[in-house]
């Protein structure tokens, strides 16, 4: 055994081409975490979504008819506002003939600000409890509301029970609705109502606790008097008869300001205001009452209306009510806020209307800090997602139609397709190009480093019932590919040797050499059928045709990923091509069997080195040319697919970027006129409808359906994920049907749906991502095995 000792000369300096790939190379990392970004914001924005519309972490589940005996009593039996000061529980009623208006799980865009201009019209405020997602999604509203004068206690930010949660939860509920409120109108507040809560009488051995670690955290738990049940829509004088409190006494008045329809709540409230205010009742928010419980007059200890300033001193600050423990004093607020030290005693000409709403505001406390900063993310970040959520619920229905669309008209085309190429009596009689061609036809070979395949492609070729010339151009090859193909001493057969310069070259340079006037172009791995060339020449009896599409099969079809391009091949590749020829806008020949007329390919400038996808580029230069392109089903070749999903990957990348380069090349297509302009008008949008937006887009239907069924409805996503898989198994099934082929390879189409289906959308998004930030590939060369030999059964 010997070895080779490296040379200590000189490193070789890189090539242009190595270069070139090298730069490629570095390009693709960037623009594949890009792609992936992408699709890892689109599945945030959804999980956000879903999280604000209680789709992800709901829990439905409320308590009632619990046990209360752990309790203490004095509570039961108090009043509805709830403190805890240095952890002793206190509790506080409304002062006679004064009214807390309350509104619950807001705000909305439609019903709060008509309660806003109810309670503006008769110059009262009051405290709303809002949902902190409803408060993300809406923070026009919670400003305005703020600015009114009127004050905002929490509401939870899902609106759960938290006597099934933990204290985890407990926290994030109560920090993500500060966080809302602080980026919707720069407060937080330490007032709080707990979902499903109603007189204090009501609070059992579970809700206990969790209002006691509430109350440990600053906060004011705030209960009923009198309940509406304005939910219930009763009518108006209902409403206003049980929001009614007896006795002359004070009352926290619970009504709603969402959750349905809230017409009857805005027209009871002009009416129980007004009939109220007659009764000589007067009208304030939770710190308003506390204020007055407290002895403060109107203004005593002023803050304004974001409550910086001066804490209020005779009130809530002192005794830890309304504020909550600690309010008042310079320190921690719940929610992350800061009280500021006062800068003297409210100044005695200020307006009592001015300090009115400053006192009744006094739960409030300005956001600062990360505080303020982070509710400001959190409402950018919801208004991203109100605003790409609803446009990509119609690029789903977009999507959706779309895939539906091209099925039906695969079907109905391609049973049109089939019947008429097919037809051996009837009107018309048995269908024909015309009379049968005969005269020698050139096969063009392009090879670089095919040792694998040469040999049999070249055997399959011999075996040809058409006269042939074949031409092998070995594009610079370094494995011996030229020397098996002069070896292996065939008939008719060339071999022309050039520097490697790319497959469009290396065909370029066969049309040249060719010696007749119908060129026949393959791939270096493919085997031809022996009929295969005479199906595919026919159609040129019809001398306005220039290109003829052959039948390309996959022919190491026996394995998983083998499978899965089989199927694809049949009912993607083919029955396309049947719908696109009806149609006359064929949009690529493919490069494992097609034919020209060699005059066509001249005309148009031969194969073009612009595009990575030279055979789609000459396919639109054709049309352009005025020349027809058609389809030749029974002219059939079978070529190596590739065997691992890195290479598939590659090929299908450069696949699908070099149909975008030549569409882009082509886009003047759109406005060419005539014959000519056939492929603009009619191919140019299907295929950039069907083969670009529609398989960009479709990741949509499967992270949608993923959505579905982890938090929405599993069963009735997985039915409808079965109906459009039902629809697609009877499209391939007469696919199969068509092409003869056996049904056994469909038992792999719902593992292609769930695995190399979405691999084909990220290489496309991948693809994408590539055109619009400007890289460029090169040719990538794929291993190949020589696997792919003359199909069984055929001689």
């Amino acid at each position: 055994m010997t070895s080779t000792t490296p040379s200590r000369g000189r490193r070789r300096a890189p090539t242009k081409m190595e270069r070139a790939a090298g730069k490629a190379a570095a390009l693709q990392k960037p623009r594949v975490i890009l792609a992936l970004l992408l699709l890892l914001g689109l599945t945030s924005v959804m999980l956000l979504d879903g999280y604000l519309r209680s789709e992800i972490g709901n829990d439905a589940r409320v308590r009632d008819g619990a046990a209360y005996d752990q309790v203490p009593q004095k509570i039961l039996d108090g009043g509805p506002l709830l403190t805890f000061t240095g952890g002793t529980a206190k509790t506080r009623s409304v002062p006679k003939k004064t009214i807390v208006l309350t509104f619950d799980d807001g705000p909305t865009p439609t019903w709060t600000p008509q309660i806003l201009k109810v309670l503006d019209d008769n110059d009262i405020e009051a405290t709303f409890f809002m949902v902190g997602s409803m408060v993300s999604r809406y923070p026009g509203v919670v400003k305005d509301l703020v600015d009114q004068g009127n004050e905002v206690g929490i509401h939870t930010f899902t609106h759960v029970d938290l006597s099934y949660q933990g204290t985890g939860r407990l926290q994030r509920e109560l920090k993500q609705t500060q966080l809302a409120l602080a980026g919707a109108a720069g407060i937080t507040t330490t007032l709080f109502r707990a979902p499903y809560s109603s007189e204090i009488n009501a609070v059992d051995n579970y809700s206990w606790p969790v209002y006691k670690e509430i109350g440990n955290l600053g906060y004011t738990s705030v209960f009923v008097d009198t309940d509406s049940d304005d939910w219930k829509k009763p009518g108006v004088s209902k409403i206003v008869q049980w929001a009614t409190p007896k006795n002359d006494k004070g009352a926290v008045v619970l009504m709603h300001d969402a959750g349905g329809d809230r017409s009857e709540t805005v027209k009871a409230l002009d009416t129980y205001i007004k009939k109220m205010k007659a009764k000589g009742y007067s009208f304030t928010t939770v710190s308003g009452a506390m204020a007055k419980l407290n002895g403060a007059p109107n203004g005593a200890g002023r803050t304004d209306a974001t409550g910086s300033g001066q804490a209020v001193e005779a009130g809530v600050g002192q005794t830890g009510a309304g504020a909550g423990a600690g309010a008042g004093a310079l320190g921690e607020q719940p929610g992350g806020a800061q009280s500021a030290p006062g800068s003297g005693s409210a100044d005695s000409s200020s307006s009592n209307s001015s300090n009115k709403v400053d006192v009744e505001q006094s739960g409030q406390q300005k956001a600062t800090g990360s505080t303020l900063y982070e509710g400001k993310a959190l409402i950018y970040a919801v208004a991203v997602a109100e605003w790409v959520l609803p446009l990509l619920s119609w690029l789903l229905l977009v999507v959706g139609v779309s895939v539906m669309g091209r099925f039906g008209m695969m079907l109905i085309l391609a049973r049109r397709h089939y019947r008429q190429r097919n037809r051996k009596r009837g009107k018309g009689g048995k269908f024909s190009w015309g009379p049968t061609v005969t005269r020698p036809v050139t096969v063009i070979v392009p090879a670089y480093n095919e040792k694998e395949c040469i040999a049999n492609t070249l055997h399959s070729l011999a075996r040809s019932t058409h006269p042939i010339e074949i031409i092998v151009v070995d594009d610079g090859s370094t494995d011996g590919t030229k020397e098996i193909a002069e070896s292996l001493g065939l008939p008719n057969v060339r071999v022309i040797r050039q520097e490697n310069a790319g497959k469009p070259a290396a065909l370029n340079n066969g049309v040249r050499n060719a010696s007749d006037d119908i060129v026949v172009m393959m791939d270096g791995d493919t085997v031809f059928e022996p009929d295969a060339v005479h199906q595919l020449v026919q159609p040129f009896a019809d001398p306005g045709i220039g290109a003829v599409a052959g039948n390309a099969k996959v022919g190491n079809r026996n394995t998983v990923i083998g499978a899965w391009q089989h199927i694809e091949y049949v009912m993607g590749f083919n029955l396309d091509r049947r719908m696109y020829d009806l149609l006359r806008c064929m949009p690529t020949i493919p490069g494992a069997i097609g034919a020209f007329r060699r005059d066509a390919v001249l005309e148009v400038g031969g194969m073009s080195e612009d595009t990575l996808a030279e055979d789609t580029d000459i396919t639109i230069a054709m049309h352009r040319a005025g020349w027809r392109v058609v389809y030749q089903e029974h002219a059939r070749a079978w070529t190596e697919a590739p065997s691992s999903l890195e290479q598939l990957w590659s090929q299908r990348y450069r696949w699908s970027y070099g149909t975008m380069q030549a569409l882009w090349k082509h886009r003047k297509s759109l406005t060419d006129k005539g014959p000519s302009g056939r492929f603009g008008r009619i191919g140019m949008p299907l295929v950039v409808i069907f083969q670009i937006i529609t398989p960009v887009l479709a990741p949509l239907i499967d992270v949608f359906t993923v959505y579905s069924m982890i938090f929405v409805d599993f069963w009735a996503s997985l039915l409808a994920w079965l109906a459009v898989l039902v629809v697609q198994l009877v499209c391939a099934a007469y696919a199969f049907r068509l092409d003869r082929e056996k049904y056994r390879y469909l038992a792999m189409l719902p593992l292609q749906q769930l695995a190399y289906r979405q691999m084909m959308y990220l290489v496309l998004i991948h693809s994408s991502v590539t055109a619009l930030t400007g890289g460029r590939l090169r040719w990538q060369k794929l291993k190949r095995t020589g696997e792919v030999g003359t199909p069984a059964g055929v001689s």
